[in-house]
């Protein structure tokens, strides 16, 4: 082996290992990030709300930092769940973005692969089976026969194919039953359809995120102003039409496209899902296993709901940019934040002395509204009667008014030097025994200087009506006099 050889293949190593999906599986607290990232994302739930993320990260956070596990490999970053998770979208295991104004956390493509590698490495070895290498024989087959253009060899293809159904109807219909396969089989069968699954969503994921790519493209094009628009919007048109036709993720989201356009064929997937699920080798598989053969169709309608989203997100933003995109406008932005850097620039530079302001510059107002109405300011209102003047016209509307202070301050007086403060309301005249009196008796109190017990204090209070409330508060010890402070 040559050396030019030796170094590529360490240098294609090393890149594959700066990728976010490595780094995710290679870093220490790695186990901890797939526990965590497949208990908050699932089949049914593609997408967290950030609040909901950081409160159910928390929760596993405390819940390993409390088991008290003395095991080497398990290790817990720091910090809280808000903390971890920005962590990760720094890192590009999280995506941030905005669904029906609600601002949620998305496994970027790289977490989803990354899960997958997990999933597949942890749920058991993989087996050279009858089905996974007939899966390979055929998809070679198929693309044969696509390639092939002989006519005659695509007939005598097509022959022994329908001569091989002939045979398997003439057989069934002779003997009135047919011949499954045996549990072994078929579970082989269904770990292949999971493997098959398991590989959908990431391609779902970096399809949403090429457009995602796009838009920024194209919008960094429309802002910088270096082409007409017209021509930025077709290149991504033709850039969206390569995605779904010149890649393999594109490819997968077009398939799956045509499938969930028809209701009848997801109908027909759940059903045959549900009815395989009811078969004797499915109580082979393991219980997160059965649930995932259950939630095919609905990842595949979750991913096609996800590339969607995307394209309607990247159509309204450039959509929207078009519509504001001032170029001029955005010029003046561009030379004043210049202008601007450019001075803080001259004034950090060593021995700079920047120029004191002396006077302040003077604003053109323009033209200025003419009236020929009196300048002067209108007269003051005439000052408010005395509290002294005030007449009550019913003396039920005084009753059921604020605290009667004036009679509270007197019967206070009259207490002594200290008095607990349920029972001197308790022995209040009943016209300011009222519930709101005894919210001014507190105030009193407070403003004289009180001390708090132990004890509770329970009193009656009577309201205008006749009828009486009962309030419950700590016991309060009050003073007659304002206390002087001293120095």
């Amino acid at each position: 082996m040559t050396a030019s050889r030796a170094e590529a293949a360490y240098s294609r190593a090393v890149t594959a290992f700066s990728t976010p999906t490595l780094d995710l599986l290679h870093g220490r607290f790695a186990p901890f990030v797939v526990a965590s990232l497949s208990i908050l994302f699932t089949a049914d739930r593609a997408s967290v709300p950030i609040a909901e993320a950081h409160a159910e990260l928390t929760e596993v956070l405390d819940e390993l930092r409390a088991a008290d596990d003395d095991e080497d490999d398990r290790r817990v970053p720091a910090g809280s769940g808000r903390d971890v998770c920005r962590h990760w979208v720094r890192l590009g295991w999280l995506v941030q973005q905005i669904d029906d104004d609600v601002e949620v956390y998305r496994l970027s493509a790289h977490a989803v692969e990354a899960l997958e590698i997990a999933g597949r490495t942890g749920g058991g070895r993989t087996r050279v089976s009858n089905s996974r290498v007939r899966t390979l024989l055929e998809a070679v087959e198929h693309l044969a026969d696509s390639a092939e253009a002989d006519p005659a060899r695509r007939l005598a293809r097509l022959h022994e194919e329908r001569a091989l159904l002939d045979a398997e109807i003439a057989r069934i219909e002779e003997s009135g039953h047919a011949d499954p396969l045996d549990d072994e089989e078929l579970l082989e069968e269904a770990e292949n359809v999971l493997h098959l699954a398991r590989e959908l969503p990431a391609d779902f994921t970096r399809v949403a995120e090429s457009l995602k790519a796009m838009q920024r493209d194209v919008v960094a094009h429309l802002r910088r102003d270096e082409r007409p628009t017209g021509e930025v919007l077709r290149e991504y048109l033709q850039r969206a039409q390569d995605v779904m036709q010149s890649t393999p993720e594109g490819r997968a989201f077009s398939g799956a496209l045509r499938l969930i356009g028809d209701p009848e064929r997801i109908d027909a997937l759940n059903d045959q899902l549900h009815t395989l699920l009811r078969q004797p080798f499915a109580r082979m598989l393991d219980g997160s296993r059965r649930a995932e053969l259950d939630a095919i169709g609905r990842r595949v309608e979750l991913g096609v709901e996800e590339v969607l989203a995307a394209q309607r997100r990247a159509s309204h933003v450039i959509t929207g940019q078009v519509k504001t995109h001032d170029p001029l406008r955005d010029r003046q932005i561009d030379d004043l934040l210049r202008d601007v850097i450019a001075g803080l620039h001259a004034w950090s530079g060593a021995g700079s002395v920047a120029e004191p302001v002396r006077s302040m510059p003077l604003v053109d107002l323009g033209h200025l509204r003419q009236t020929s109405s009196d300048v002067r300011p209108p007269g003051a209102p005439a000052p408010l009667a005395d509290a002294v003047d005030v007449e009550f016209v019913d003396a039920d509307t005084r009753a059921w008014g604020g605290p009667r202070y004036a009679e509270l301050e007197e019967y206070v007086a009259g207490l002594g030097e200290e008095f607990d403060l349920g029972t001197a309301f308790a022995h209040a005249a009943d016209d300011t025994r009222r519930p709101v009196d005894l919210l001014g008796l507190l105030e009193i109190a407070h403003r004289n200087g009180m001390s708090e017990g132990d004890d509770v204090s329970v009193v009656v209070a009577l309201r205008p009506d006749g009828t009486t409330r009962r309030f419950a508060f700590g016991a309060v010890t009050a003073r007659t006099t304002k206390e002087e402070a001293h120095d």
